[in-house]
């Protein structure tokens, strides 16, 4: 895959867009402090009665050593209305103020309001408009990632087993090949969300559920666990991060992800 340099980069950039599922060389260290700015639908926004995700869990517990961000989460968002509404112009406009003091690192998720009738987007759109993404959170001087979406936490019974409904795979494969063909670092978050909801069961995953009803977006604990498992994939991909120390999963909820046991996270810390 060949390496995209853009004018605007830096050494870590031009390292991500070199091989997409690459990681980086433990010797390799990130010049200055990550800042994440967060882009996309009501499954990464702050918690609200209307929506809630990833995001907020993402940056009040797992960032250390002066990383921050900022979550610009939408709820309702698409793709289209995300650019639109002058949401992704607010994502564009932090890159370039916090770019002098910080290493701007942009995480992109849509997905879930896309794929309804009503927004009248392709998936070929649906690609072409994460593309673009990809294209100016670089030029903007940032690090951009793809996020496939979140899973839903509805499940069939069919067989005797409870398993997740993929009501996402083809917004996750679009996802996927966008990231390949804008040579963007990407992580299957709808695949490891899935894989856990289907590990911990129907019983379990409602917990996290916004009011009793929602099975789409997260409470402040489900903000917590999906916010790590996020910070996990990342330092999958993304070495330096973990080894500088600027981002950490908590010991028990990464144990219990990876085992599939069920985790329930110390609210008021994010903590257990």
């Amino acid at each position: 895959m060949g390496m995209i340099l853009k004018a605007t980069g830096v050494a870590l950039l031009s390292l991500l867009t070199c091989v997409q599922a690459s990681t980086f060389s433990a010797s390799k260290q990130l010049p200055k402090t990550p800042f994440f700015v967060l882009a996309g639908d009501s499954t990464t926004a702050t918690q609200s009665a209307n929506g809630g995700g990833w995001g907020d869990g993402f940056l009040n517990t797992t960032l250390f050593k002066g990383a921050s961000g900022h979550n610009f989460g939408h709820n309702g968002a698409t793709t289209i209305s995300f650019r639109d509404g002058g949401d992704w112009d607010e994502v564009l406009t932090t890159v370039r103020q916090v770019r002098d003091d910080y290493h701007p690192f942009v995480t992109i998720q849509f997905g879930h309001n896309d794929q309804k009738p009503a927004a009248n987007i392709s998936l070929s759109q649906y690609t072409s408009n994460l593309e673009r993404f990809v294209t100016e959170a670089s030029d903007a001087g940032a690090t951009p990632i793809l996020v496939t979406p979140l899973s839903r936490r509805n499940y069939d019974n069919s067989t005797g087993t409870p398993r997740i409904i993929g009501s996402l795979a083809n917004e996750t494969m679009a996802t996927i090949t966008a990231a390949h063909r804008s040579h963007a670092a990407y992580i299957d978050l709808n695949q490891a969300s899935t894989r856990y909801l289907n590990e911990i069961g129907p019983e379990n995953a409602v917990t996290y559920n916004l009011n009793a009803e929602d099975y789409t977006h997260l409470n402040l604990p489900g903000s917590i666990l999906f916010g790590g498992i996020v910070a996990d994939l990342i330092t999958e991909k993304l070495h330096t991060l973990e080894k500088s120390g600027y981002l950490r999963v908590n010991s028990k909820l990464k144990k219990d992800v990876d085992h599939g046991i069920y985790y329930w996270p110390h609210v008021s810390l994010g903590l257990t």
